[in-house]
């Protein structure tokens, strides 16, 4: 059998949980409704499966219904790559001693960018920087490509625009409809070597597909940031952007009942560039999100084996 058929057996349930560790009990671990939610928790149910023995339970998901629930019924035991922005209880909810952040989903947290492609830095190394691109607009195509009407990024976006003082420098900004035609927009002119300054997010396919550089757009100004999401404060401000959090979230009875299982949440932090890379290959290849998950069990080994305990991993290690 080789390796990518052994994968799939095991993310498939086909193959029993190993026994070494049988006192590991049942554990739910939500699923989130996007392809790194998904990957994360692929990754999440294999390893407690197959190396620490433990009866996993997927749970479909995303951010408001895990809050929900964790605040209702205390389950899912796991929810990987939870955005708390997106769901102020959580803060709540730690503050009872009802959940735990147990790591950072990712090494850099969830970024946000003004974009331009890499070969035109190359070509112009001023468009790295907002004053460069301010005093050459034509450059980028004297268009910003901003977030559609309804997303939490408009508001912000349109903040910066108003400090930075786009239109006055000749800059159209283009309110995309949809996230499709936004991104359409960054793939089109990475692939055609087309002019392009957009706003952007990670980790996404795109990052991972594409050399685009993140405009330097000075240091972050806190109080600017957070007026610029108020719609209500006038006093915007210029600011680079902050990392927001995204965590890998255990309730505290899972931390208490399962130390192992818990262990294995607080070690398990994504790469940013990894999970960007990942999110091409699974566009790239049009893969499912199983096939993504056995994508990066093959070819980053040297990470996960040390997220695990000495047992779990002599459980798995035969596998590869």
């Amino acid at each position: 059998m080789n390796k990518r058929s052994l994968y799939a057996l095991a993310l498939t349930g086909a193959l029993a949980p190993m026994a070494a560790n049988a006192e590991c009990g049942e554990i739910s671990v939500a699923e989130m409704n996007w392809t790194s939610g998904g990957i994360i928790t692929g990754v999440t149910e294999f390893l407690l499966t197959q190396g620490y023995g433990c009866d996993v339970t997927v749970v479909p998901s995303a951010t408001t219904t895990a809050i929900t629930s964790l605040a209702e019924n205390n389950e899912p035991d796991i929810v990987p790559e939870f955005w708390p922005n997106g769901a102020p209880a959580y803060y709540d909810l730690a503050e009872q001693g009802k959940v735990v952040k147990a790591s950072d989903a990712f090494s850099e947290g969830a970024t946000e960018h003004w974009l331009v492609p890499g070969f035109l830095v190359e070509e112009h190394p001023e468009l790295a920087t907002i004053e460069g691109i301010l005093n050459n607009p034509e450059l980028v195509g004297a268009r910003f490509h901003n977030c559609p009407d309804g997303w939490g990024c408009r508001i912000a976006n349109d903040s910066l625009v108003q400090a930075f003082e786009l239109e006055d420098h000749g800059i159209e900004v283009f309110n995309h409809g949809s996230g499709e035609t936004l991104q359409a927009a960054l793939v089109s002119a990475a692939e055609n070597e087309e002019p392009y300054f957009g706003y952007y997010w990670g980790p996404t396919a795109p990052l991972g597909q594409y050399d685009m550089v993140s405009v330097d757009m000075g240091p972050v100004n806190q109080e600017a940031y957070e007026c610029n999401q108020d719609t209500e404060c006038n006093e915007v401000g210029k600011t680079g952007w902050p990392a927001a959090p995204v965590f890998n979230v255990v309730t505290t009875d899972l931390a208490e009942s399962e130390p192992e299982a818990f262990e294995l949440m607080q070690n398990m932090t994504f790469e940013n560039d990894t999970m960007n890379g990942l999110l091409a290959w699974h566009a790239n290849n049009d893969a499912t999100v199983d096939e993504a998950v056995v994508q990066f069990l093959q070819n980053n080994t040297d990470v996960w084996m040390d997220w695990l305990s000495d047992d779990a991993r002599a459980n798995v290690q035969d596998m590869f």
